[in-house]
């Protein structure tokens, strides 16, 4: 079956777990029916946040929307009992426009946004939010324009950091402002690193990355992912 774009002769056996597929199934609740058909990346996520849950920290998840990913991980990992918290940051009325660079207009990355908008792909009602993660004490929603937000989050530790906003600019401000506060071991991931005509949003991530020491890992999904190194690179 194909989904996320793959098609694979492998053993597929993760996508039928039943404890995957009860969270796959919490974020298409958390989606209000909408199936975006993203099991590999949540396949993903799930296992990013799995082995984060093991590092010092809280988690972060910059570009929310309904909620699908968050909602399948908080399923999964039992969130209620876990003694951390989980930031979900959105502007909770889709992209800032004023955001997207002349190349990523230029790409039609605009033009996406603002048909998503009018067509409802972008959720402004927070009080469905609010309900959606009513039974997650410890997640904690705050609405707010990315970077402009950030310092008000007050998490001093990061374990795990999800960045999806289609966008390079709060993309590359978020993962540089929270590259301090990630602890050793930390994950970050990002939705859309390696997806056609997301080109810009890799370029920002590489930049950013290459002042970091690191390297971004090009997932098959589309995905990109980051380990946080245990020291410094050698000088």
């Amino acid at each position: 079956m194909l989904r996320d774009g793959l098609f694979t002769v492998n053993n597929d056996h993760c996508l039928k777990d039943p404890a995957f597929l009860a969270a796959y199934a919490r974020g298409v609740e958390a989606g209000h029916g909408v199936d975006s058909g993203i099991h590999w990346r949540v396949h993903v996520a799930l296992w990013a946040a799995a082995t984060a849950i093991r590092v010092p920290g809280d988690f972060v998840e910059c570009g929310v929307n309904a909620g699908f990913v968050s909602s399948a991980i908080m399923r999964r990992l039992e969130w209620k009992n876990v003694p951390k918290r989980f930031y979900l940051i959105d502007t909770f009325r889709g992209p800032i426009m004023a955001q997207y660079s002349s190349e990523e207009i230029k790409a039609g990355r605009l033009k996406l946004a603002e048909k998503a908008i009018a067509s409802g792909g972008y959720v402004t009602d927070l009080g469905r939010i609010r309900e959606n993660y009513a039974e997650w004490p410890n997640a904690v929603i705050i609405q707010g324009v990315v970077p402009e937000i950030l310092p008000q989050v007050p998490a001093d530790g990061v374990a795990f950091l999800h960045l999806d906003m289609n966008c390079a600019c709060p993309e590359r401000a978020a993962l540089e402002f929270f590259w301090p506060r990630l602890t050793p071991g930390a994950l970050v991931l990002f939705d859309d690193y390696s997806y056609f005509g997301c080109q810009q949003q890799a370029e920002a991530i590489d930049a950013a990355a290459a002042i970091l020491g690191v390297n971004v890992l090009s997932l098959p999904t589309g995905q990109g992912l980051v380990i946080k190194p245990q020291s410094s690179r050698p000088t």
